[in-house]
C-alpha cells in the first residue's frame, strides 16, 4: 500500500518510520527481562535502557505535534536521562505496549505534517533546528538504537534480528 504524505519530503521518512516500528518489536523478540538488564560487565547501555529511551523519543516527538501522552516509564527517561546504575527498568512488555500505543498516533501526525509545521523551530540547549531536521535526526537515532539492540541480541546469545 502506497503511503501518501501531505509534505512530499516526509514520504521516505514515513517509510523508515514504518520499518523501525516493526524492527523494534522484532529486535526485542524473546529477550528476557533479566538479559535486558545485563551490561556484560561493561558501561554500555543495556537493552532495557535502549528500549525505554527509544520509546521516550517517540513520545517526545509526538509532543511536537501536540500529542500529549507519556510512556509508563516517563520519570526514568524524561529530560534525556542517561542510564542509571542500580535501577530496575520496566519489563520489555511494558515498553512494547507503550510503543504500540504511540506509534500509530505519531505516524498519522508525520503523514499529515504540513510544510508550515515542518518549518517550525525546535530549540534544545545550545541548538536550534527546524522540526523537519529534528525528525530526520530522530529517525536516524531510531535506526541506531535498534541496531544496538540487534547487536545485544547476538552478544547475549539470541538469534539475529529477523527482517522478514
Amino acid at each position: 500500500m502506497e503511503t501518501k504524505t501531505v509534505s512530499s519530503k516526509m514520504h521516505s521518512l514515513v517509510i523508515l518510520y514504518d520499518m523501525h516500528t516493526d524492527f523494534f518489536i522484532r529486535a526485542l523478540d524473546g529477550i528476557s527481562d533479566e538479559d535486558a538488564h545485563n551490561r556484560l560487565n561493561t558501561k554500555a547501555n543495556h537493552v532495557a535502557w535502549l528500549t525505554g529511551s527509544l520509546v521516550q523519543q517517540r513520545y517526545e516527538m509526538a509532543k511536537d505535534f501536540d500529542i500529549k501522552q507519556q510512556q509508563s516509564a516517563d520519570e526514568l527517561f524524561k529530560d534525556h536521562k542517561g542510564i542509571q546504575d542500580g535501577v530496575n527498568y520496566p519489563s520489555l512488555e511494558v515498553f512494547k505496549k507503550d510503543w504500540k500505543s504511540i506509534s500509530p498516533l505519531l505516524r498519522d501526525a508525520l503523514v499529515n505534517a504540513t510544510e508550515e509545521k515542518l518549518s517550525t523551530m525546535v530549540e534544545m540547549p545550545g541548538m536550534k533546528y527546524s522540526l523537519y531536521e529534528f525528525i530526520n535526526f530522530l529517525i536516524y537515532r531510531e535506526a541506531n538504537c535498534i541496531g544496538q539492540i540487534a547487536l545485544w541480541r547476538r552478544l547475549l546469545g539470541y538469534e539475529a534480528l529477523k527482517y522478514e
